[in-house]
């Protein structure tokens, strides 16, 4: 058996487990990764399926990573990363035989104009919404990525606002999106905007959080655009490994870690699949989805029974199905304004958006289907041959364990939708496959049963209660060993957050930190001792 000793071990090579590696190298730390897969990245990977055509394998625009101040501060242009964006940045097609889309344009007097075009008040509703975001921008992206509870930016963020807008703030933060689209715009335009964008969670358009979903995200289109590492997504991971590996990580890929070793309530190591055991002085660091690194790679043994209780109650986001295309030309778009942007949102109006979010968080089927679209080489001509196209688009099928069978009938409504919006689409393709929810978690094993966000996002899983009741950080019952998954708060989305803020704790806990360590421990354990919960 090989054996290795090092300062820190980080389990998986995902976005988040890379800017962990960065911050722990950095740091000094003798660091080493474990990645189960041939190559790193996790769910941040592409690959070269047609000749010519480069595909993005699961995520592909990455704004919070491009308003990320964990990202920013990695310097990763200087290993390679370069950013590549649309004309446009995102489009929304209501109806099949609609002949403009609602666009959200890279300069924000576009938007608007487009907004007021079709209900005069709306674009000065939208440039209002922007200068908010221009206002609160800093702080609040500070407060999103920092430790549970963030006091220093939340701080700045009320001082910002002062007491009454700060009220009035967090009543627009906690509206479903279909109530605050309502209460902002006349037309539909800006509802859409903000209602597709909030379908990038699982979170329902009529339930609380949409509201701020959307909106981030849409500011975020609007500040930094929907951008595309040139080249492929892979390269986005591949600059966060080769500056890891600058400042001395050492990353092995193909060792699936099976096993922590605690020992005396403490994380001390991992064993891998192919008999590899790593001892680590310091910490351990886990890119790895809450219940199969405490319930699985950890063992129950070692938890407070009230916590074993709380993993069986995790709740994942909704199963994905993606369909891609190799195309010999462009979408024949019929709405004016869909071909100029990278990415598209298709199938619903507002109302039809907040039935067919409600159906899949109940788990039953929706006659409403909403696609998103991603059109790679108008955002990045490198991805596919001169007047080609490489284009995907995912759906998701209702919560429960979803079936081939219906991954493939959601596939087939997807090209149906694409043919009605774009006549003659069905003309240009020159190779298609599909990922289904099992293909998804085979490739990427974090992605389980297709769910893309390491656990749902709504109200009753986040803060304080992600990825279970808690303290809402980072730090677990055993000691040294520290969750840096999406599964951790703040959450999904490549923005590294999770990532840096696991390392940070890691390198906090010596000296006087590791008495804080042990008290944040003790107080998880207080927390989770019991089951504790007034349900069956």
């Amino acid at each position: 058996m090989e054996q290795l000793t090092c300062d820190a071990v980080v389990i998986g090579a995902g976005p988040n487990g890379l800017v962990a590696a960065n911050a722990l190298a950095e740091a000094g730390w003798d660091t080493v990764v474990l990645e189960a897969a041939p190559a790193v990245g996790g769910a941040v990977a592409s690959a070269e399926i047609v000749p010519g055509y480069v595909h993005d394998l699961y995520s592909s625009f990455y704004p919070l990573a491009a308003g990320s101040g964990v990202i920013r501060r990695l310097g990763l242009e200087d290993h390679g990363l370069r950013w590549a964006h649309a004309p446009a940045v995102l489009a929304h097609l209501e109806r099949p035989g609609a002949e403009r889309a609602h666009v959200l344009h890279r300069d924000a007097e576009d938007t608007a104009k487009g907004l007021d075009a079709e209900h005069p008040g709306d674009g000065e509703t939208w440039l209002r919404l922007v200068d908010q975001w221009e206002r609160l921008r800093d702080p609040l992206l500070d407060a999103l990525f920092s430790p549970f509870p963030p006091v220093r930016a939340g701080a700045r963020l009320a001082a910002r606002l002062g007491p009454d807008e700060l009220l009035r703030t967090l009543r627009q933060m906690l509206l479903p999106v279909h109530r605050l689209g309502e209460e902002l715009f006349g037309g539909q335009g800006g509802r859409l905007l903000l209602a597709g964008n909030a379908m990038h969670s699982d979170v329902p358009a009529v339930a609380p959080m949409s509201g701020v979903f959307g909106w981030l995200l849409t500011m975020l289109g609007q500040d930094v655009g929907f951008p595309v590492p040139e080249g492929g997504a892979g390269r986005l991971a591949e600059a966060l490994a080769a500056r890891a590996r600058a400042h001395g990580a050492q990353i092995r890929t193909g060792e699936r870690v099976d096993r922590i070793l605690v020992a005396g309530g403490r994380a001390v190591g991992v064993r891998t699949a192919g008999g590899l055991a790593v001892r680590a002085r310091r910490a351990v660091v886990a890119d790895v989805d809450a219940p199969t690194l405490l319930g699985g790679l950890v063992g129950t043994d070692h938890l407070p029974p009230g916590l074993v209780r709380d993993l069986a109650r995790f709740e994942r986001d909704s199963p994905t199905v993606k369909v891609n295309w190799a195309l010999d030309g462009p979408v024949p778009w019929r709405a004016e304004g869909a071909a100029q942007a990278g990415t598209v949102h298709l199938g619903a109006d507002a109302e039809e958006l907040a039935l067919w979010s409600s159906s899949l968080a109940v788990g039953r089927p929706s006659e409403h289907t909403f696609v998103l679209v991603g059109q790679m080489a108008t955002a990045d001509p490198t991805r596919a041959p001169a007047g080609g196209e490489a284009l995907w688009a995912y759906s998701h099928l209702p919560k429960g364990r979803p079936t081939r069978e219906a991954a493939y009938a959601l596939a087939a409504r997807m090209d149906d939708l694409l043919e009605a919006h774009a006549p003659g689409f069905r003309d240009v393709v020159r190779h298609r496959w599909v990922q289904t929810p099992a293909d998804l978690q085979e490739g990427d094993a974090s992605l389980v049963d297709g769910s893309l966000n390491g656990g749902t996002a709504q109200l009753h899983q986040q803060l304080v209660l992600r990825p279970v009741p808690g303290l809402g950080r980072s730090e677990t019952v055993v000691r040294n060993l520290y969750l840096a998954s999406a599964s951790a708060h703040p959450g999904g989305g490549v923005h590294g957050a999770a990532g840096w803020i696991a390392a940070q704790a890691a390198l906090r806990s010596t000296g006087l930190g590791g008495l804080r360590d042990r008290l944040l421990v003790a107080a998880q354990r207080r927390v989770q001792r019991t089951p504790g919960h007034p349900l069956p």
